[in-house]
């Protein structure tokens, strides 16, 4: 069955600095709309959590694999680490690194 996802990593201001579309099923224009509108919502819920938790693990996935979306955030996380201690990256600015995009979309058909 073929199935997308879309990967975002949003900075502390709400605007989205990396955006990827993985999976095996074919792009399709409304679908980066479709995106943005569940991203902007999840955003939303992710706000509204923030007031009462301190710990906040939230992902929408219909995916079998927890120990898999785990081990892709982990994995991306230390990616981003790298990234984020460059001294050349300005934080909050878009990702444009094509090897962190690489990377990124590897973990992606390896994990979920």
């Amino acid at each position: 069955m073929a199935s997308t996802a879309c990967f975002v990593i949003v900075s502390k201001n709400g605007i989205p600095i990396y955006e990827a579309e993985v999976g095996s099923a074919l792009k399709k224009e409304d679908l980066a709309h479709q995106h943005q509108f569940i991203l902007h919502a999840a955003l939303d819920v992710v706000q509204d959590l923030t007031w009462t938790t301190n710990a906040i693990f939230l992902l929408l996935h219909d995916s079998r694999s927890n120990d898999g979306i785990k081990s892709f955030f982990q994995e991306v996380h230390e990616l981003y680490m790298k990234i984020f201690l460059n001294p050349l990256y300005l934080p909050g600015s878009r990702i444009a690194s094509s090897h962190f995009d690489t990377k990124v979309r590897t973990l992606a058909r390896k994990y979920l």
